[in-house]
Protein backbone atom coordinates (compact mmCIF):
# COMPACT_ATOMS: atom_id res chain seq x y z
CA UNK A 1 0.00 0.00 0.00
CA UNK A 2 2.13 2.62 -1.71
CA UNK A 3 -0.46 5.70 -0.97
CA UNK A 4 0.20 5.21 2.61
CA UNK A 5 2.99 7.62 2.90
CA UNK A 6 0.81 10.34 0.80
CA UNK A 7 -1.82 9.90 3.10
CA UNK A 8 0.31 10.44 5.76
CA UNK A 9 2.54 13.11 4.04
CA UNK A 10 -0.99 14.89 3.65
CA UNK A 11 -1.87 15.12 7.00
CA UNK A 12 1.63 16.14 8.58
CA UNK A 13 2.07 18.76 5.78
CA UNK A 14 -1.51 20.28 6.84
CA UNK A 15 0.29 20.28 10.29
CA UNK A 16 -2.86 17.88 10.63
CA UNK A 17 -3.26 15.69 13.73
CA UNK A 18 -5.22 12.26 13.28
CA UNK A 19 -7.53 13.36 15.32
CA UNK A 20 -9.11 16.34 13.35
CA UNK A 21 -9.22 13.68 10.54
CA UNK A 22 -10.89 10.93 12.49
CA UNK A 23 -13.35 13.29 13.19
CA UNK A 24 -13.75 14.44 9.59
CA UNK A 25 -14.44 10.50 8.92
CA UNK A 26 -16.94 9.83 11.96
CA UNK A 27 -14.06 7.49 13.07
CA UNK A 28 -11.74 6.91 16.09
CA UNK A 29 -8.35 7.86 15.66
CA UNK A 30 -7.27 4.38 16.33
CA UNK A 31 -9.25 3.31 13.27
CA UNK A 32 -7.54 6.43 11.50
CA UNK A 33 -4.26 5.37 12.56
CA UNK A 34 -4.67 1.97 11.09
CA UNK A 35 -5.37 3.30 7.66
CA UNK A 36 -2.14 5.21 7.76
CA UNK A 37 -0.36 2.22 8.78
CA UNK A 38 -1.72 -0.28 6.48
CA UNK A 39 -3.22 -2.72 9.07
CA UNK A 40 -6.75 -2.04 7.42
CA UNK A 41 -8.01 -0.87 4.21
CA UNK A 42 -9.52 3.11 3.59
CA UNK A 43 -13.30 2.68 2.36
CA UNK A 44 -13.87 4.01 -1.14
CA UNK A 45 -16.20 6.74 0.54
CA UNK A 46 -13.71 8.07 3.36
CA UNK A 47 -10.46 8.36 0.56
CA UNK A 48 -12.60 10.25 -1.45
CA UNK A 49 -13.75 12.49 1.59
CA UNK A 50 -10.00 13.07 2.41
CA UNK A 51 -9.27 13.67 -1.35
CA UNK A 52 -12.16 16.64 -1.11
CA UNK A 53 -10.88 17.98 1.97
CA UNK A 54 -7.28 18.30 1.05
CA UNK A 55 -8.92 19.71 -2.50
CA UNK A 56 -6.49 16.68 -4.64
CA UNK A 57 -7.55 13.63 -6.18
CA UNK A 58 -7.98 10.14 -5.02
CA UNK A 59 -5.51 9.30 -8.14
CA UNK A 60 -2.58 11.84 -6.15
CA UNK A 61 -3.09 9.78 -2.64
CA UNK A 62 -3.34 6.26 -4.53
CA UNK A 63 0.42 7.83 -6.61
CA UNK A 64 -1.47 6.89 -9.60
CA UNK A 65 -0.28 10.71 -10.77
CA UNK A 66 2.13 13.10 -8.84
CA UNK A 67 -0.24 15.60 -9.95
CA UNK A 68 -1.58 17.28 -7.03
CA UNK A 69 -4.77 19.14 -8.54
CA UNK A 70 -8.03 17.09 -9.66
CA UNK A 71 -8.37 16.61 -12.94
CA UNK A 72 -10.78 18.92 -15.12
CA UNK A 73 -11.48 17.09 -17.82
CA UNK A 74 -14.65 14.64 -18.39
CA UNK A 75 -14.88 11.43 -19.88
CA UNK A 76 -17.43 10.71 -23.12
CA UNK A 77 -19.78 8.17 -22.43
CA UNK A 78 -19.44 4.90 -24.34
CA UNK A 79 -22.17 4.38 -26.80
CA UNK A 80 -23.45 0.42 -26.48
CA UNK A 81 -24.99 -0.59 -30.20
Amino acid sequence: MYFLRRLKDLRENNKLKQTTLADLLKITRQQYSLYETGKREIPIHHLKTLANFYQTSTDYILELTDNTKPSTHSFNKINKN
